[in-house]
């Protein structure tokens, strides 16, 4: 059993902190927390506490989102309800004549020779609709994500001939 020492939650409470509450928000924030953690290993008490003290500020001055935390919970539960279907057949290798046979890599789209280089094509296993988990917010680094997802949800819907 591994046992925790106050030093340990003194470094490891800022990077569980970094990665639930900042998130994509920050994406810097998990290393930040780490690097402050390392330094405070490395020096000890008392001058690793300053370290740790500025994880602290920038963690508390930093935007938040839990939209990535939130994500990973329901693609858990997605997970749970629809079990281990294989994915679809056209992202599949097909190594041997038997699964070119069975249609294994039939109809893949490389996204480097596509427009833009993006597809489109669902990865999704058949008989699972596509969902979006991730729903950015509309604060720090996570504006940026929400633009690019918005900006890739046009071509997929077209080139999915959903118009």
């Amino acid at each position: 059993m591994l046992r925790r020492t106050r030093e340990d939650d003194i470094g490891r409470r800022p990077v569980r902190f970094a990665v639930q509450d900042i998130g994509m928000a920050d994406p810097a924030a998990p290393t930040q927390a780490i690097a402050g953690w390392e330094a405070f290993e490395r020096l000890g008490s008392p001058e690793g506490e300053l370290a740790i003290a500025q994880v602290v500020l920038d963690l508390a001055t930093a935007p938040k989102s839990n939209a990535g935390y939130v994500a990973f919970g329901q693609a858990q539960g997605a997970a749970r309800e629809t079990g281990s279907p294989m994915p679809p057949k056209h992202i599949l290798n097909a190594p041997t004549r038997l699964m070119k046979d069975l249609g294994y890599a039939k109809g893949y789209e490389y996204d480097h020779d596509a427009e833009e280089a993006f597809s489109g094509q669902n990865y999704f296993p058949d008989g699972m609709a596509r969902r979006d988990f991730y729903r950015p917010a509309e604060r720090g680094f996570e504006r940026e994500i929400k633009k690019r997802l918005d900006y890739w949800a046009k071509p997929r819907k077209e080139r999915s001939g959903n118009p």
